[in-house]
């Protein structure tokens, strides 16, 4: 991603400035969904003129933004990788922070705790603690996340957590959410918290388009001239569907020899496996994968693909994907699941069943049909000029901390800023 953001134009004027102290209890900066969700905050509260401390994992790049400080916990040299979703190794690292954030609050005065995923359990607490705001940043159900991993069988484990994720809701000054799904869950909690869904936006957004030349040296560089590329980008994990892809992918190369898929996000052991798996079903010259890429990069795949696939197989939450799949105004294939449907409906994407006859069938269904292919693609890319746009983003994110700056701060004892 650019290393600064300050060229930006966002049509707002400056807010009052507040000091932000804002908890990200992942690598950062990693290009996956919560991490580019991080970094978008970041931006659009630098953007508006806000002071914010972030305070994260020892793992990921840096980035640089006008009144942001990068502050991270001890290296832990055992742990060099941490996977999505809940883990042992997560769990240690964000002890580590909580201990990080206690003595930054001891020396310093924040206007506002903001808390991402799990951080905001110990973000309500030490914001009660030391008697400021606090904004829990709602990317998912926690305690419905716990069943997509190793702890789904664990249901006290997974009870408790919603009992203490209901709490953070109630007991929130406000609260941000990144989609319909997740805001009926908070209303069903209660009605009455403050709260805004902030859809996540694609850098396609605001940032320069795709140059054909890009796409043109990519083209070189990958040799599949004459080729149709179907293109995935995003994580390996076992809930996106890759197997059923593989699948239904021989059924499509049937009909359809010159189609090639790109799935763009492997971790490097990921893609020698994967590879190893396809080359078994008689793949190999069909399928490529390839290595997690910078979000610009991966723009560039989008502009290259002829159709985009997202086959995940279930969730609640829109992969952030989805926002880059429709700026880039390509053809969609998508499971028909409740993730995708509350963006997309069948007048932006072929909606499937999530298995791969269906999604085959679907693949095959724009590649028969280049007009539905192209009718799909415009009006996806209509959607999201109007409706998942940066200024609709920077308005949402300005409003918000609006009601938190109209909020009242208790008094605290005056305190020595941190060196």
């Amino acid at each position: 991603m650019n290393e600064a953001s300050s060229s930006l134009s966002t049509g707002f004027h400056k807010e009052s400035p507040m000091k932000i102290l804002m908890l990200s209890p992942q690598p950062f900066f990693e290009p996956r969904g919560t991490p580019i969700s991080v970094y978008q905050r970041l931006e659009a509260l630098s953007a508006l003129g806000h002071h914010i401390d972030l305070v994260t994992y020892h793992l990921g790049r840096d980035v640089k933004f006008p009144n942001v400080r990068i502050i991270r916990v001890r290296k832990v040299s055992m742990i060099q990788n941490v996977r999505i979703g809940p883990s042992r190794a997560k769990l240690f690292l964000d002890m580590l922070m909580f201990f990080k954030v206690f003595r930054m609050l001891m020396n310093t005065r924040y206007d506002v705790i903001h808390s991402h995923e799990e951080g905001a359990f110990f973000g309500l607490l030490l914001a009660k603690l030391f008697r400021t705001r606090h904004l829990y940043d709602m990317h998912s159900v926690l305690s419905k996340q716990l069943g997509n991993f190793e702890f789904g069988n664990h249901l006290l484990f997974v009870r408790i957590f919603e009992i203490l994720e209901k709490i953070v809701l109630k007991s929130s000054n406000a609260v941000i959410n990144i989609g319909a799904d997740l805001d009926e869950y908070i209303k069903s909690v209660d009605p009455g918290i403050q709260r805004i869904t902030i859809e996540n936006v694609a850098l396609q957004a605001y940032q320069t388009p795709v140059q054909p030349e890009a796409v043109a040296e990519l083209a070189e560089k990958l040799k599949l001239h004459g080729r149709i590329p179907i293109v995935y980008t995003g994580t390996f994990e076992r809930y996106q569907g890759l197997d059923m892809v593989l699948e239904c992918a021989g059924r499509v190369v049937e009909q359809h020899p010159d189609v090639f898929f790109i799935f763009v996000g492997a971790k490097v052991f990921q893609a020698q496996e994967w590879s190893e798996k396809a080359a078994a079903l008689g793949l190999a010259g069909h399928v490529l994968f390839l290595d997690v890429v910078s979000p610009e990069a991966s723009m560039v795949y989008l502009a290259y693909a002829s159709i985009l696939i997202s086959p995940r197989l279930n969730g609640t939450t829109t992969p952030l994907k989805i926002y880059s799949y429709l700026h880039a105004g390509k053809p969609i294939v998508a499971t028909d699941i409740n993730a995708h449907t509350q963006v997309l409906t069948p007048n932006t994407a072929v909606l499937v069943e999530p298995n791969a006859q269906a999604f085959a069938d679907g693949i095959l269904k724009v590649l028969a049909d280049p007009q539905l292919g192209g009718w799909l693609g415009g009006n996806g890319h209509r959607l999201a000029q109007e409706k998942f746009n940066y200024q609709n983003y920077m308005m949402k994110v300005s409003k918000i901390y609006k009601t938190l700056e109209r909020d009242v701060t208790l008094p605290l004892p005056p305190v020595t800023e941190q060196d």
